[in-house]
């Protein structure tokens, strides 16, 4: 059997193959955040694609880092029925489901939190408006905020959590000195810089325990001049592997980064050799660290994927846009149908979410319009 197949478990959570769906932005929850049927039924086509790993949309911890419109939210304990029914149909599927807990910081969506953004320093964003830094006292209470966040998801059923520490969101922006300016114990040397997300994650294990998988998205390196780079990557993946961390997935890039490099950036992905984003970032990820590593990035094609699980330079696959095309993608791939993916990583997808309308493939939608007219006319 492909070893992209197997099962296996990450803190005693069984997954069934090393396939993950990584965090998506759905844009279809409610203005409040509370979950849908129709963000159920997504989960629901996602387990029946037989995805070894569901991870939420990210899920922001308190109001004022909501990242923008229809954003799945864990803020509140009024959130926890409808995320209950949520994991609870997943779990009759016979899926895992992890929650994703983000703060967007200084890229918070203040227009809909009618809230001011808070990051490690003050900054001015283009078409954002201004960010504050954030008091101690505030970063206190965002570490609260993710703490009661993981409460809740536990609470609601998930199997585990995730924090969100890349794409340039809160804790992502506390490591990166592109951001971080900051000339108290969170500012300067990377220890200071990381001492947010490390406070954050004992915060977090503190309220969901030792047996209780606790993951982590990190970037490879942030793609700016003086942002995160990969040396302090791998410095604070051992630091957190010190400390528990029950597996860490490698992303890049922020919302800052030059359209090379964005988190979702647009690429043409025609051969084997164009895919893996950060595959160098991984190799050397697993040549210094033992935690199980999760990618993401460019990954389309079935022996791309094997490859990178059967040369140990990845334990898990993790796939965004190819399942927002293609949410019964890994089932095809496991009956034998090893087509690569058909998403074209042209970002139209994200253009009904932006209206309210929540994330699908339009083009997928066009083929199929265009099938039934045809049909219509035969």
């Amino acid at each position: 059997m492909a070893q992209l197949f197997e099962t296996t478990t990450i803190n005693g959570m069984k997954l069934k193959n090393r396939c993950v769906r990584s965090a998506t932005w759905e844009g279809l929850a409610t203005s409040d955040g509370y979950v849908t049927p129709e963000l159920t039924k997504l989960m629901l086509s996602l387990v029946e694609g037989e995805a070894g790993l569901i991870i939420s949309g990210h899920a922001y911890v308190s109001r004022e880092g909501q990242a923008g419109r229809q954003q799945l939210g864990v803020y509140d304990d009024r959130l926890v029925p409808g995320l209950s029914e949520m994991v609870k149909a997943v779990h009759e599927g016979g899926g895992t489901i992890v929650m994703q807990l983000a703060h967007a910081g200084c890229h918070a969506a203040t227009d809909r939190t009618g809230l001011e953004a808070v990051g490690p320093s003050s900054m001015g964003l283009s078409g954002k408006g201004p960010c504050r830094e954030a008091s101690q006292e505030e970063i206190a209470g965002i570490i609260r905020a993710f703490q009661e966040g993981a409460r809740r998801a536990r609470e609601s059923g998930f199997d585990g959590v995730q924090l969100h520490g890349a794409h340039g969101y809160l804790l992502s922006q506390f490591l990166s000195p592109h951001y971080n300016k900051r000339r108290d114990g969170y500012g300067g040397t990377l220890e200071n810089r990381a001492r947010m997300v490390m406070e954050t994650y004992r915060a977090v294990r503190s309220a969901v325990s030792a047996d209780y998988p606790v993951l982590i998205k990190l970037n490879s390196q942030d793609f700016l001049a003086d942002g995160f780079s990969e040396d302090e990557m791998i410095r604070v993946a051992s630091m957190l592997q010190d400390e528990g961390i029950d597996a860490i997935e490698l992303s890049g890039g922020t919302i800052l980064s030059d359209q090379a490099h964005l988190p979702v950036r647009k690429a043409k992905l025609d051969t084997p050799e164009k895919e893996v984003f950060y595959e160098h970032s991984a190799r050397r990820f697993k040549k210094e660290l033992k935690v199980p590593l999760m990618v993401v990035g460019g990954i389309r094609s079935y022996e791309v994927a094997e490859r990178l699980v059967a040369e140990k330079i990845a334990d898990y696959i993790s796939l965004c846009r190819p399942l927002i095309r293609e949410p019964h993608l890994v089932k095809r791939w496991k009956s034998g149908d090893l087509e690569p993916a058909k998403c074209l990583r042209d970002n139209l997808c994200f253009r009904p979410a932006l209206k309210g309308l929540g994330i699908r493939c339009v083009v997928d939608e066009k083929m199929n319009q265009g099938e039934g007219a045809l049909k219509t006319e035969g």
